[in-house]
């Protein structure tokens, strides 16, 4: 395991669930054990089984909850912004991330302002594979982001940066091209990416589809109309 090397540096990592009550514990628990030192927190995203109860009886971990399902991009944002590490890695709740590649993102901060994880080997069914691929397209299409996989939370993200995002209903596909419009260095390293345990996917296609549109237009708009802060002025909320 990568232990920060300078001591006043903190990690958080930010969880949201969904009605993820099979899998809830085995992924804080996965995520405690690969950084123990690490600000764990967890966003309930107005689950309807056990998933709360779960995360409210196990110790050291931060839980917010909404009293109604809001979406992934409301929950990572929720957890990011109460988050008080100086380094943010969102990682999703349904264990199909592996938080033992938080150590490789790690190591490699100081060579990029974010690192981004891409999945290596997809463990989805062939339909959500081809789905993915055809937004990953899309998406570079209209943004230029040069991701190759937008979907993957698995990310390290300084806290400093997140004055860059503007928070909307599919905010985590256009992280990085809100990012990287502002100059930052964006680094990509494979993960690992594991098959669902338990539970099912709340990935639907046609839904998803159907909002993209609506994003691909909106994000579009606001990466032309964006003000980058000049290079080396220093903005009013710099630390």
């Amino acid at each position: 395991m990568l232990a920060f090397d300078r001591p006043f540096m903190k990690l958080s990592i930010v969880i949201p669930f969904f009605n993820e009550e099979e899998n809830a514990e085995m992924v804080l628990r996965e995520a405690r054990a690969a950084q123990p030192d690490a600000e764990i927190i967890a966003v309930n995203d107005g689950s309807t089984d056990r998933t709360p109860e779960i995360i409210a009886a196990l110790p050291d971990i931060l839980l917010i909850t909404f009293p109604r399902n809001l979406g992934q991009s409301a929950a990572l944002y929720a957890g990011i912004v109460n988050a008080t590490g100086d380094f943010i890695v969102p990682m999703d709740g349904d264990g199909q991330n592996d938080p033992a590649d938080i150590q490789h993102l790690l190591a490699r901060r100081d060579e990029f302002d974010v690192v981004c994880g891409y999945r290596r080997e997809r463990k989805d069914s062939w339909s959500i594979r081809m789905a993915s691929k055809i937004a990953n397209r899309t998406r570079q299409l209209f943004t230029h982001d040069g991701i190759r996989d937008a979907g993957c939370t698995l990310k390290l993200i300084r806290r400093e940066h997140l004055r860059y995002f503007t928070p909307f209903g599919e905010m985590q596909c256009y992280m990085m091209a809100m990012l990287r419009k502002n100059g930052l260095r964006i680094g990509e390293i494979p993960v690992n990416h594991r098959p669902r345990r338990f539970g099912r996917s709340k990935y639907t296609i046609a839904r998803r589809a159907w909002r993209g549109i609506w994003d691909l237009i909106g994000v579009s708009w606001l990466l032309r109309r964006n003000i980058p802060w000049p290079q080396g002025f220093p903005r009013p909320d710099a630390r």
